[in-house]
């Protein structure tokens, strides 16, 4: 099927339908040929068909998975509102302002009224739509609730885009106060500390040694500012490529920052919360619990909790009761083995593991809240210790001015 995908072109048309009215639209297919064959079949008479022009300088708007999550949401209306699926295409997509969006859509559209199934025309489109995605899609149109699927694929891409907003907030606001601790000290350094050692030239007196080292530091970044930069620069980019290329390295640093104060607890909760969530959706879609496991342990986003969930699939294929194997890998919190042994007792996992995820999802939210309040007198502290460090380096030498006199 991917090999297919990749051949398949996008058509722009003008004909006329069964009427006699004139029409135009967008077809997707492997070559012109079939395209009109296709729109013959559909009782349009095509008078244009041609290969629609590739859009200059980059073309259309990024798609972002907040989009992809709007867009399942508003599928997952339209159709419980009892519109078909063809028609709810084309209404989701004549309100949408983000072009690209709206040609994603349009190719869906014209996929399924060409007779391919609603996952195998999201299968196409793999950079939008991943594997969990399209066999959720699947099974809820073998099982004829594609409506229910949608609205439950839907919750789950909402929840998760706003876990990960929270977290990425969290993650942002230390990294800002150190960038900005950095600029504003570099600045200094660069700007201003100069301008006091040309006055001090011509004390003729020995400065104070806290004085004669920020001199120093000064003289040595003036000097080697573009080094330090290209330093700075250097260290950001091998660090991401390491991350992305060795698995080994990018295993080691999410095992590390579970462990930062702070920070490292929101990682670790948001990674249960995930958990939770992403079995909760695919087990009450009536995947076995096996299979959903596979799909939850890419999900976690981060290789402890990716590690730990391969080893419960394992044990639970054997035999093993979920919640005894989520306690054996001692990373899960005992709130979550918990409420997983109530789940697995009464019958009633899906919604336990969704509480699961509510909880945890609840605690992160608490969490980035603290954090961003804790921050603020966090940021001003940092900045009087540097600021104020180099202002008081930089007056001690007049203080001492009438000695020299």
């Amino acid at each position: 099927m991917a090999e297919n995908a990749q051949k398949l072109s996008t058509f722009v048309w003008e004909g006329k339908d069964r009427k006699g009215n004139k029409t135009k639209g967008e077809l997707s297919g492997p070559s012109l040929a079939l395209v009109k064959a296709q729109l013959r079949k559909q009782g349009i008479m095509p008078d244009k068909v041609k290969k629609k022009p590739k859009p200059l300088f980059g073309g259309s708007k990024k798609i972002s998975p907040f989009d992809i999550a709007m867009l399942t949401r508003q599928m997952a209306t339209m159709m419980k509102a009892g519109v078909p699926l063809v028609q709810s295409f084309d209404i989701v997509a004549d309100g949408m302002d983000n072009k690209g969006l709206q040609e994603l859509v349009i190719a869906l559209r014209n996929d399924v009224a060409s007779g391919t199934s609603f996952a195998g025309a999201l299968r196409r489109h793999p950079k939008y739509f991943d594997d969990l995605y399209c066999n959720l899609v699947d099974s809820g149109e073998k099982a004829g609730a594609l409506e229910q699927m949608l609205d439950r694929i839907a919750t789950y891409l909402e929840k998760t885009e706003i876990l990960k907003k929270k977290v990425k907030k969290a993650m942002t606001y230390p990294i800002a106060v150190v960038v900005v601790a950095i600029v504003v000290t570099a600045i200094l350094l660069v700007k201003v500390v100069p301008q006091f050692q040309s006055l001090f030239n011509g004390f003729g007196a020995e400065l104070p040694v806290f004085t004669q080292f920020i001199i120093h530091v000064s003289e040595w970044l003036q000097a080697w500012w573009f080094i330090v930069l290209l330093g700075i620069v250097g260290a950001i980019f091998g660090f991401k490529e390491a991350k992305k290329r060795s698995k080994k390295f990018s295993d080691a640093v999410d095992k590390y920052v579970l462990k930062l104060p702070i920070v490292g607890e929101i990682l670790d909760k948001s990674a249960v919360a995930k958990f939770g969530r992403v079995l909760s959706t695919t087990f009450a879609s009536g995947v076995p619990l096996v299979d959903a496991l596979e799909s939850v342990s890419g999900a976690t986003g981060n290789a402890v909790y990716r590690d730990a969930v391969s080893r419960i699939r394992d044990d639970v294929s054997s035999g093993t009761q979920l919640q005894a194997s989520m306690r054996a890998t001692g990373v899960f919190p005992v709130m979550a083995v918990q409420l997983t042994a109530i789940g697995e007792e009464s019958g009633n996992l899906d919604s336990m593991l969704e509480k699961v995820a509510d909880h945890y999802e609840s605690v992160v939210d608490d969490m980035v809240d603290n954090l961003t309040a804790l921050m603020e007198p966090m940021i001003m502290a940092v900045l009087g210790v540097l600021v104020g460090g180099l202002i008081i380096g930089m007056y001690l030498p007049i203080f001492q001015m009438g000695q020299v006199v």
